[in-house]
């Protein structure tokens, strides 16, 4: 396609400073166009160059949904003026609107290099101003060789001043993260309550509408962003006069759940098969798949999707179908069941006998649930051959057999039967003579009834409800009869209406249209002329389907069946009730399965293969010879669980003399119902009479039995209770006697405490001592021999153990501890040892007791305050006199004294000594009282002449970008490093094209490791990503391909 409009060019400086609005003198733009050439250019003139029109610029075309941007920097340089500067942007007519190309690239000017008479400059006062990855520079021009040293003495010279804000007293927060479609409140609190505050959005400013919403209280400006959207993901910042404070917003998409899962499905080959599934998003996207395989658009499969709905859809089902179909979205799962059957081929309507007289025409006539199924028809078991007076036709679902100009020799059997199945269908055709006898003319009327066709008995005629029913009666006398038609005692005598009589010379005939139930009874015909009358008696009953079954109810469940009961219809129809056809649905489900295609005559069912936890509802139909009920009204919810199986490890705790304690573990199979409770019984041994201990199941899974009678045997189990009923009992089989058990005290005391038990001050002291003894015995605690003052220790004994608890440890708790557990005259007895440490006190009187060469001798008292524990060694370290900083000598030495060698002559020492114990070293140290002076000797040092080094040389990348993939929606980041002198300008391009201000980019350079942060990437960020390093003395690049996976599970 061409360019049909021009396209959109905007002229930027820095981020987001949009030039369109800054024309007039200083600024000026001209736009043309070729007609043959078919390109347009853009020029902006900058008139009258000063300082401040220095920094970054960037040009933007738009066309339709494309969009492409070049960058440019503009240096001022001295008094030099820049006339202007021109650039052009070729959009070729002939390619795809929006693909556009920076032809006109601008050219860099070469920095004319000043020469700066010689000064002499203070090192450190650049050093402080400088950038901390300037150092390394700053120290190898003034030929600074200790780095460590000189970053030690900076630290010290620089004062960090934190930087006032004078019109923010609360600045907004660095970042801010929202869910999609909430709330977000962004706040800041003024110095001046009447100050007004601008909010801008990327640099534009918001004006306030429902979706943004200002408020002010007093000195606190609030913006209220409402549903967020992915636009609002964006740099937000509040100005305030010349301040501003800035902020991030980072909008997250929530992950799409499954708010309707996959329901199983029961078909017959070639029905058509549909699985729905609801989401929670209506732009989430799902995937379907079938035994681990994706599925897709192949002509077998369709896919659908409607709001939030989506459906798979199988025209027609083979057995090849048969599995597990699985739906992922980015939030969740599900799965369902397809289930497929050979499909039974149904009769519909069965051929009849047919009685007609000769010359008539007789028709045979069926009809089969398949419209594909072919058959043959049978004559007494030899294939009826088709000729001009025999025809066979298909229509659809009917097959039929016609007869014209009926013969004797036509009578006989005639079978149907379907081509591949084994199945047929039979009828009877009877020929009947008419023959002719001489009538006087005097003829007393007569009733001639046909007792083929629908009667099933001498006088009885079957219809079913709803379809026609024609009664033709031969009449014959002479002269012509009167007929008249009765139900009961009344007359039926309208010729139109849905029940009429139609009268002819010898044919009256009864016409019912749509039969219903009230249309049953007994009809009598009379006949009357002069020579006499006749009467006769006709039943007619109207059959129909059965009324749907009743009360369908749950009678009880397993793990994954149920057992159904339901209640036989009222009305069976007229018609014998054949069986019943039962269906089955998960609650809150519209879709029902099929659980039978064979008709089931009894009213129980059990219904299998369903899922322990799940709540399902049933109903049944009811069929019989005519046809199928309605359903039956669906049944109470009812859930698929199994008790769980017995309780483990039931044994005997504790007994008195009218107690007994049992304690057990929970169930090894518990499933879907979980459990309830525990039911208690206990039984006298040899007796049958079980009796139940707790009135309530017991949750915990112990429980003391009260009230038993000393000295007799029982025996005892426990049962596990859910919603499914009692598990099977775990039982006690060997007879407990009741009776005390005395227990001499015994105190368990646990390993740690059998040695001096060691804590630091303000750390928490809870100790737990298990003891024994029936009955309960009592618990003694002192301290030093003394009983415990209560309100420096927390003593909690129960019938097992006895805890002694110190919330914060002081040196006072420190001593032994005895803890004396008695029993009338029986008693047992440990003792506890409680040390409480700290960290010891400096060491005192440090004295330089001798210099010799490069060496010092150094002496010293033990700390006044050891902690409470022993002095484990000492810590000494050396300070010389110029620079002040401290170097550690020894560590944990454990003599009062030492020497310190490797001392540099010339300089004057101080020293200093830590003391130490298992607490740590001493917060303060002994100072030494002297100082050790190394005397100079006569030698001097001839410093070598420094040699400058040329640093110089061309960008040369280290580390290579790598080939990534990333998953899309989590941000990214590629990095590699470079190193060259002078500085090299970084170059970011993705498909050979620059990177500019895009705030999706995050471009960092530190200490010459490049990184570019992707926010957020989509699929369209993938592609080749170019890193670029450019000096005066070269160029170097090196690229990658990223590859951006769709977020799918």
């Amino acid at each position: 396609s061409n360019l049909l409009r021009k396209p959109a060019m905007k002229w930027l400086k820095g981020k987001w400073l949009d030039l369109g609005s800054k024309a007039g003198k200083h600024l000026q733009f001209k736009e043309t166009y070729d007609r043959n050439t078919k390109i347009y250019t853009y020029e902006m003139t900058i008139v009258k160059v000063v300082d401040g029109d220095a920094g970054g610029y960037r040009c933007e075309v738009t066309s339709k949904d494309k969009c492409d941007s070049c960058t440019f920097d503009i240096t001022v340089e001295g008094r030099q003026e820049i006339n202007s500067l021109l650039s052009t942007c070729r959009g070729d007519a002939g390619e795809d609107a929006g693909d556009l190309d920076f032809s006109g690239l601008l050219k860099k000017r070469e920095r004319k290099q000043k020469e700066e008479p010689e000064v002499d400059v203070d090192v450190w006062e650049i050093l402080k101003n400088a950038k901390p990855c300037d150092y390394e520079k700053i120290a190898f021009e003034y030929g600074i060789t200790d780095l460590r040293g000189m970053l030690k003495r900076l630290k010290k010279m620089r004062k960090v001043e934190p930087k006032q804000c004078d019109a923010f007293l609360r600045k907004l927060e660095p970042a801010y993260s929202v869910e999609k479609g909430k709330r977000i409140q962004l706040s800041v609190e003024l110095a001046d309550p009447n100050a007004q505050v601008k909010w801008l959005k990327n640099g534009q400013e918001i004006k306030p509408s429902a979706k943004y919403v200002f408020e002010s209280v007093g000195g606190i400006r609030k913006l209220t962003i409402n549903k967020c959207t992915l636009s609002d993901d964006a740099a937000y910042e509040c100005v305030v006069g010349e301040e501003k404070s800035f902020t991030e917003i980072f909008v997250q998409e929530p992950p799409v759940t499954i708010t309707k899962m996959l329901d199983d499905v029961h078909v017959v080959v070639g029905d058509k098969v549909e699985f729905e599934v609801e989401i929670s998003d209506e732009g989430g996207n799902v995937k379907w798949m079938k035994d681990g395989v994706e599925l897709t658009r192949d002509g077998k499969y369709r896919f659908k999707k409607d709001g939030t709905k989506h459906w798979l859809i199988i025209s027609e089902a083979t057995k090849e179908d048969i599995g597990t179909y699985y739906v992922y979205t980015s939030g969740g799962e599900s799965k369902g069941e397809l289930e497929v059957e050979d499909k039974e081929l149904e009769v519909l309507q069965s051929i009849a006998d047919l009685t007609v007289k000769a010359a008539e025409q007789a028709v045979f006539k069926c009809e089969v649930s398949d419209d594909k199924v072919t058959g043959k028809w049978f004559k007494d078991g030899v294939e009826v051959i088709p000729s001009d007076r025999i025809k066979m036709t298909h229509v659809g679902r009917i097959h039929k057999l016609t007869i014209d100009d009926v013969k004797p020799e036509d009578a006989g059997d005639y079978t149907f039967v379907p081509d591949g199945y084994a199945l047929s269908l039979s009828a009877k055709l009877n020929f009947l003579e008419i023959k002719i006898d001489y009538v006087p003319r005097q003829d007393p009327p007569k009733i001639h009834l046909d007792s083929t066709g629908s009667m099933v008995n001498k006088n009885t005629i079957i219809v079913v409800a709803g379809n026609k029913l024609r009664l033709d009666v031969e009449i014959t006398g002479d002269p012509a009869p009167t007929v008249c038609w009765k139900k009961g005692d009344t007359e039926v005598s309208n010729t139109e209406g849905r029940v009429r009589v139609e009268n002819r010379k010898t044919l009256s005939s009864f016409v019912i249209e749509g039969a219903e139930r009230g249309d049953e009874g007994l009809y009598c015909i009379t006949v009357i002329n002069p020579a006499g009358e006749d009467k006769a008696e006709l039943h007619i009953r109207v059959v129909d389907v059965p009324d749907p079954p009743e009360n369908i109810r749950c009678s009880g469940v397993g793990e994954d069946s149920a057992s159904i009961l339901w209640d036989p219809p009222k009305f069976d129809g007229g018609v014998p009730i054949k069986g019943y056809l039962m269906e089955r649905k998960k609650k809150g489900s519209s879709r029902w399965t099929k659980l039978n295609f064979d008709i089931y005559e009894s009213t129980e069912y059990e219904a299998k293969k369903m899922i322990e936890g799940v709540l399902y509802e049933m109903r049944v139909f009811a069929v019989n010879g005519i046809g199928v009920s309605q359903p039956s009204g669906s049944s109470k919810p009812f859930m698929p669980i199994a008790p769980t199986s017995e309780p483990t490890r039931l044994m005997v705790d504790d007994i008195t003399d009218n107690t007994c304690a049992l304690k057990w573990l929970p169930p090894e199979r518990i499933g879907a119902g979980g459990v309830d409770g525990y039911i208690i019984e206990y039984c006298l041994e040899g007796g049958i009479e079980w009796v139940q201990a707790n009135e309530v199941p017991v949750e915990k899974t112990m429980y003391r039995i009260r009230e038993l009678q000393v000295g007799e045997k029982y025996l005892f189990r426990v049962t596990a209770v859910n919603i499914a009923g009692r598990s099977p009992p775990a039982e006690i089989n060997q007879g407990v006697t009741i009776r005390e058990i005395t227990e001499h005290p015994k105190i368990r005391l646990p390993r740690q405490l059998r040695t001096k038990f060691i804590r630091k001050v303000g750390e928490k002291v809870n100790l737990v001592i298990p003891f024994q003894g029936k009955p309960r015995p009592v618990v003694t605690w002192l301290k030093d021999g003394a009983p415990l003052d209560p309100a420096l220790v927390n003593i909690r004994t129960s019938e097992v153990d006895s805890i002694l608890f110190i919330r914060q440890a002081t040196r006072e708790h420190s001593g032994q501890y005895t803890l004396s557990v008695q029993i009338e005259n029986m008693e047992d007895k440990v003792a506890i040892e409680i040390q409480i440490v700290e960290k010891p006190g400096p060491p005192i009187a440090v004295t330089v007791t001798d210099v010799w060469g490069f060496n010092a001798a150094l002496e010293w008292k033990p700390p006044k305050d050891n902690g409470n524990c022993e002095i484990t060694g000492y810590t000494i370290q050396k300070a010389d006199m110029k620079t002040k900083e401290w170097f550690t000598v020894y560590e944990h030495n454990r003599r009062p004294s030492c020497t310190v060698s490797d001392l540099v002559m010339g300089n004057e020492y101080s020293f200093r000594v830590f003391s130490e114990n298992i607490c740590g070293q001493s917060e303060d140290a002994g100072l030494s009282k002297n100082k050790a002076v190394i005397a100079k000797t006569g030698l001097q040092h001839k410093q070598q002449p420094y040699k400058e080094r040329d640093m110089n040389s061309s960008p040369k990348f280290t580390t290579p970008l790598v080939d990534r993939c990333v998953i899309a929606g989590y941000s990214a980041a590629i990095s590699c490093a470079v190193r060259g002198y002078p500085k090299p300008k970084i170059i970011w391009m993705k498909n050979k094209m620059i990177i500019g201000g895009d705030a999706k980019f995050l471009m960092q350079n530190n200490q010459g490791v490049l990184t570019l942060n992707i926010r957020k990437p989509s699929l369209f960020d993938g592609g080749q990503y170019i890193c670029k390093a450019v000096n005066d003395l070269g160029e170097d690049q090196v690229e990658c391909k990223l590859e951006v996976r769709g977020n799918h599970p």
